[in-house]
């Protein structure tokens, strides 16, 4: 098989479950991610787009359980002031409504596996997952909502206007504009802002996250449909003693 071939998600699924838990394995004794990985995917014989695949989802027990802790369930941010990763929640809702696999990893979080982040294109879909996510908080009945999105990508700068445009229909208060460096913005946030994104990065440095995703597809009667590497997967009980 070659790199540029890439197997369903069932089928990756079962192939990758046993790497998976050699990984995590591995994880747990010690051994660094990269370390783990490259030896787990060399004896398996791995391609680079599922060696990609484990590198977003299989994290160390340990981690996962820090991540959960500061997972927020969909039914705590009303009243919340929600600072969103735009293309982070933007990119996987897309994924999801263009029917291609998304993952629950191992912390608990949906991702997407398709790597497309910096060759992303605004495409009706993208209006369609901005409707979407505009939903989904007026649902949740955020307070505020602001919304960042990289000013390096493409056509940022519109998108930032459509998502404006497009929340008039709401009445939770919006921003949405472009930053050059939207992961300090987020880290920097505050306190009592809750960050809604799935990047493992930011998820690690702040105190309160959200999967907006994971709310929007438990909406839409969609949550049977993520993909697992049969990991058991933290979900946050909603007892969160700091409310908004």
């Amino acid at each position: 098989m070659s790199d540029g071939y890439l197997l369903p998600a069932d089928q990756l699924k079962e192939k990758l479950s046993e790497p998976a838990m050699d990984i995590r394995y591995l994880l747990s004794r010690g051994y660094t991610r990269k370390s783990a990985v490259t030896f787990v995917s060399d004896h398996y014989r791995l391609t680079e787009q599922e060696r990609h695949i484990l590198t977003r989802l299989v994290v160390s027990p340990e981690i996962a359980d820090n991540r959960s802790k500061k997972k927020l369930g969909c039914s705590q941010l009303k009243g919340c002031d929600v600072f969103v990763d735009g293309y982070n929640v933007l990119i996987t809702i897309e994924t999801e409504l263009k029917n291609e696999p998304i993952w629950f990893a191992d912390d608990g979080f949906l991702r997407d596996t398709s790597g497309i982040f910096r060759n992303h294109k605004i495409t009706d879909t993208t209006c369609m997952a901005v409707d979407e996510m505009l939903s989904t908080l007026s649902t949740l009945k955020v307070r505020t909502a602001t919304i960042l999105l990289d000013s390096q990508m493409s056509n940022s700068g519109k998108l930032a206007q459509f998502i404006l445009k497009r929340s008039k229909d709401h009445t939770f208060k919006t921003d949405a504009r472009t930053s050059k460096h939207v992961d300090f913005d987020l880290k920097e946030a505050g306190s009592h802002a809750v960050i809604a994104t799935a990047d493992s990065i930011i998820v690690d440095a702040v105190e309160k996250v959200v999967d907006i995703t994971e709310c929007w597809m438990k909406q839409n009667a969609k949550s049977d449909k993520p993909f697992t590497l049969n990991a058991h997967v933290r979900e946050r009980s909603e007892t969160w003693n700091r409310y908004c």
